[in-house]
């Protein structure tokens, strides 16, 4: 876990803003032992909303996925921070993403009980769609792929499908 991690679960949001300032530490490192968390990651977990908010502007990437696929949203939403979720929302962050198991913050939300969550992730979800058209309509880009975690969950089918089959001819 990095310095900024650190600050950034921990809610410490001047260290968080002078580690930023210095550049010292990549908004969007993910942390292997951590399950691949980033920063916002955590900030957005711990309900920090202007630490969300300064990672964001500092070039963290919100649609960034932990290794089970989980966004920033996702995490926002198991703990009820609904103020993060708004904020989120605000900032164009994907709010509809589905996990390695198919679910999504939404989900997540009614499984922990979040009921104010749900209610404005469900209407956040339908708002997120139409921005993403509307964008690609404009020639707007959406920042709303992790590149990464898509090319590893490809692997993994490959290697399910792989192990399926050499299963099947024994």
């Amino acid at each position: 876990m990095t310095e900024l991690h650190q600050a950034a679960a921990s809610g410490d949001f001047d260290q968080v803003e002078e580690l930023l300032k210095q550049s010292k530490c990549d908004p969007n490192q993910r942390d292997v032992d951590w399950s691949f968390k980033t920063p916002l990651h955590w900030a957005a977990a711990k309900g920090h909303t202007e630490t969300v908010r300064i990672l964001i502007e500092h070039g963290a990437r919100p649609c960034l996925r932990t290794e089970h696929g989980w966004t920033a949203a996702h995490f926002a939403a198991e703990f009820g921070r609904l103020a993060v979720l708004r904020l989120l929302h605000s900032l164009h962050a994907p709010m509809d993403k589905e996990d390695f198991c198919g679910d999504k913050p939404v989900r997540i939300a009614e499984i922990y009980g979040h009921q104010d969550c749900v209610a404005f992730l469900k209407k956040a979800e339908t708002e997120c769609q139409v921005y993403r058209k509307m964008a690609v309509q404009k020639g707007i880009t959406v920042d709303d792929t992790d590149e990464e975690w898509a090319e590893q969950g490809k692997e993994n089918e490959d290697s399910r499908i792989s192990h399926n089959n050499i299963q099947t001819k024994t």
